[in-house]
């Protein structure tokens, strides 16, 4: 998808987000809804839910879904696709709930782009009932690409850059000081002190459905030998991790 100046600097403070659903999303939503099991039948949340893509998902098995995202314009997309669900333009820092209100919150690769990581993720926890389940993907810095690109003499270039997860830190965030990427350990102290429980933790490749898409046998190998190691130590390598967690 060719970009514009406009959306180009959007999707260096925001991300972006799902457009169309492919295998990979898929994937995904099953990984959701099995950890979610019957939470995702209740009162649940995309908290950073871009265009809706997800949001519609699990609005079709939902009591009460609900939609939080920043930006307005996506916010907009959001409301039209995911109906019935409610959709609000806010920020992850400071969600417009009562505490415990959730069965289920969906945290798809957002906190990597909010300003306090760590205040969203405490907002997350306030909302979550006893016994409600965060689904948390965010970006795995053991992975050998910045999918979120970086600017380079103060122009910022899209796409995929390898190597600049593995540099120094100080050196990655003039790279890339608009997002981050999470060690195990980082992901870990977003929750220290917060009365939650680790359910799982996995770090996961991708899908490659670009790929597959251009090139769909050489696609399909990668994608099968990628994923394959998931259930190796070569996981380390993975996209993203992917952390379930219980409001205790």
């Amino acid at each position: 998808m060719a970009l514009g100046a406009m959306d180009l600097e959007r999707a260096a403070r925001r991300g972006e987000p799902s457009y169309i659903w492919r295998a990979g999303q898929e994937r995904r939503l099953a990984m959701i809804l099995a950890a979610a099991g019957e939470r995702a039948r209740g009162r649940v949340l995309d908290n950073g839910c871009g265009v809706g893509e997800y949001l519609a998902r699990l609005t079709q098995t939902a009591r009460h879904a609900h939609g939080v995202e920043f930006d307005f314009g996506r916010a907009q997309a959001a409301r039209d696709r995911s109906k019935p669900a409610d959709v609000i333009c806010a920020q992850a820092e400071s969600l417009p709930y009562e505490p415990n209100s959730f069965d289920l919150v969906l945290s798809h690769e957002v906190l990597e782009h909010v300003e306090d990581d760590r205040a969203a993720a405490r907002e997350i926890v306030r909302v979550l009932k006893n016994g409600g389940r965060l689904l948390l993907f965010i970006p795995n810095r053991g992975y050998p690409f910045e999918t979120h690109g970086f600017y380079w003499r103060g122009r910022y270039v899209f796409g995929n850059i390898p190597l600049i997860n593995y540099l120094p830190g100080a050196l990655r965030s003039r790279l890339a000081p608009h997002v981050r990427a999470y060690r195990r350990a980082d992901v870990a102290a977003l929750f220290a002190g917060l009365p939650v429980r680790l359910i799982s933790s996995s770090v996961i490749f991708g899908a490659y459905d670009n790929v597959i898409a251009r090139w769909p046998r050489l696609g399909g190998l990668l994608r099968g030998l990628l994923q394959s190691l998931e259930r190796t130590p070569l996981r380390a390598l993975g996209l993203s991790h992917v952390w379930v967690v219980e409001k205790a």
